[in-house]
């Protein structure tokens, strides 16, 4: 009846199986005169998720996590993840050929630097670390008095001889009437902003940058719609867009070739070489740019000049085409969660079903749209114990049973070409207990502090962060992850440089698009989060002396009444409630059919104190 296109439930290869390629690794590393290697979870981007061809990380460890790094020497081998991961690390490696670190605290470089010795020469891929992680290993080989060597091709490279072909998926125009505004416009802002860096042109090495400019998507890579690619923007004549031609179609290459010149990938170093040669600034993105774009432009006689990408601020302010769109996408995404939810409460109380037929009947229902193109991350379904892991995806091993007495947490999104979706909804599964509506009621009324925020222009998401916090603190319990990301349209459903979270220090302006999600997980027992999407706008108060701004909230799903202690909730926050299960009612119901609309009624009754 149901099934999942967009994501897999199959264990990764790990653990002994795959400790052959390391010893292979040493064999070729010696053969150029490395004495180690460092591989990090990275693509030429630095992207979120990245296509099957740049896993190295995995292939080599058998650790699939979003983050992490390894260091391999002749004698010891370690993989660094940070928190999220500390778990599925000790699953995934062999413990006796690989030891699990810290990627945070301390960081690899103290690792690194511990470990070599003097004389040693440690290679890196300079097209896989950023300026800054390559200086951090440059001094940590410094430390030891080793040295770091970047080398001309990636040694894993030579040694994986079944490795997939980098991605080549059709490229396709993201219309005006879902981008809002033509390439040129897009341009000029953009060229202001050079100015503004005083630089003589802009190197885009984020491919959510180049698709922004450009107004084209893709499906190089998992759940994000990106064309793999890069563009040079000089503050005076035409850009040129470095993409892989077999992506392209007459159509795709007509509407690129309108804004610039469209050359092949490996065209972009001697580019860059060509303007670095007569002494340019170039400007390159401190979080995606290479290393060794860096020093392509200082071997040639360029400034390299590296800071943020003002893309990136002008990509997050969504323009009035794509809030449009997002709504549309969040009433049809709202249908599609209603039908679910409404089938979960009619059939999980049987004991019948697992997590893995919550995420095919979800993406069922999304694909009963018409409209969904993927989904925008592999769908978190966990139950029991395993709602209790932040970061969980859910195999045909680790599959469980949902069980009268589970909180079942389902955190999901939808990839629409009017706009991206990302909620969370934790349902109670049987009757819950006195412990689950306190720690439930706490996160819902640190969610309701979030939507209900009113603050001043040029106000932080560090500066709200504490809001999402206040009741859980008060009871002495936290969550070990920031309480909302940035959101893009039809692109990254984690998107910068925006945030909620003790980190966010990007001022929030009118027209982002952010996650309020706090949540409370509680260690081999439940987990608990509450997720909607906020738009920021305008605040009208009466007599403010100066401009405020407040949260519209997107997302538009029931929230499990019978896990709310009402007795806990303010007033205010109980007409916060009752008003947004109106609203959801009103705009969702009609597109229902009689049954969910009985299921609906009732999920979305007023609650009383």
């Amino acid at each position: 009846m149901f099934e999942a296109h967009f994501q897999t439930f199959e264990e990764p290869e790990a653990g002994v199986a795959l400790t052959a390629r390391l010893a292979a690794l040493r064999e070729e590393l010696a053969r150029r005169k490395l004495t180690g290697f460092v591989i990090p979870r990275a693509d030429q981007q630095q992207n979120e998720y990245v296509p099957p061809s740049e896993e190295r990380l995995a292939w080599l460890t058998g650790f699939t996590g979003s983050a992490g790094l390894a260091v391999v020497l002749p004698q010891e081998a370690a993989v660094f993840v940070d928190g999220r991961y500390t778990l599925q690390a000790a699953k995934q490696v062999d413990a006796k050929a690989w030891a699990v670190e810290t990627l945070i605290d301390p960081p690899p470089e103290s690792w690194v630097a511990a470990h070599l010795k003097a004389g040693d020469r440690l290679g890196f891929d300079p097209w896989l670390h950023t300026y800054a992680a390559a200086e951090r290993l440059s001094a940590a080989c410094t430390k030891a008095g080793a040295e770091l060597v970047a080398v001309d091709s990636n040694p894993i490279d030579a040694i994986w001889h079944d490795r997939p072909q980098p991605p080549l998926a059709p490229v396709a125009v993201h219309g005006l009437q879902n981008a809002g505004v033509a390439e040129a416009e897009k341009l000029r802002q953009i060229r202001d902003e050079i100015a503004k860096l005083g630089t003589d042109a802009l190197v885009l090495s984020d491919s959510h940058a180049v698709a922004w400019t450009f107004n084209i998507r893709g499906a190089d890579v998992a759940h994000t719609p990106l064309p793999l690619s890069y563009a040079l923007v000089p503050k005076d004549g035409r850009p040129t867009v470095f993409i892989d031609h077999r992506k392209l179609s007459n159509l795709t290459r007509d509407h690129l070739e309108q804004s610039a010149d469209v050359r092949e990938p490996d065209a972009m170093a001697p580019t860059l070489m060509a303007l670095a040669k007569s002494g340019a600034a170039i400007a390159l993105d401190n979080a995606t740019a290479a290393d060794a774009l860096s020093r392509l432009i200082a071997g040639a006689g360029g400034k390299p000049v590296r800071g943020s990408d003002p893309v990136a601020l002008l990509k997050a302010v969504k323009n009035a085409t794509e809030i449009k769109g997002t709504k549309t996408a969040h009433v049809r995404d709202a249908v599609a969660l209603a039908r679910f939810l409404a089938w979960i409460d009619r059939e999980a109380p049987s004991g019948k079903l697992t997590e893995i037929d919550a995420v095919e009947a979800l993406e069922t229902f999304r694909r009963d749209t018409g409209a969904l193109r993927d989904v925008s991350f592999p769908t978190i379904s966990g139950t029991g114990p395993n709602g209790a892991i932040v970061h969980y995806r859910v195999t045909r091993k680790s599959n469980r049973r949902i069980e009268p007495g589970d909180l079942l947490l389902i955190d999901s999104g939808a990839q629409y070409e009017d706009g991206t979706t990302d909620v969370t909804r934790t349902m109670a599964v049987g009757e819950p207990t006195d412990e689950m509506r306190d720690r439930f009621t706490r996160v819902l009324r640190g969610h309701i502090a979030i939507a209900r925020a009113v603050f001043p222009d040029g106000t932080t998401g560090a500066q709200l962060d504490t809001l999402a916090r206040q009741y859980l603190w008060a009871a002495g319990l936290d969550f070990e992850h920031g309480t909302g990301h940035g959101v893009g349209s039809y692109l990254s459903v984690h998107e910068g440089p925006a945030r909620i979270s003790k980190l966010g220090t990007t001022p929030l302006k009118r027209g982002m698009i952010l996650s309020n999600e706090p949540g409370y997980y509680k260690a081999d027992g439940f987990g608990i989060r509450i997720e909607n999407l906020e738009l920021v706008v305008a605040s009208d108060i009466k007599g403010a002396e100066k401009p405020m701004n407040a949260f519209e909230t997107l997302t538009l799903a029931p929230i499990d009444r019978r896990l709310i202690d009402a007795a806990m909730l303010s007033r205010d926050e109980l007409d916060w409630l009752n008003a947004y299960h109106a609203r959801v009612r009103d705009q969702v119901r009609p597109a229902l059919d009689e049954a969910t609309r009985a299921w609906l009624d009732q999920a979305t009754a007023e609650l009383k104190a």
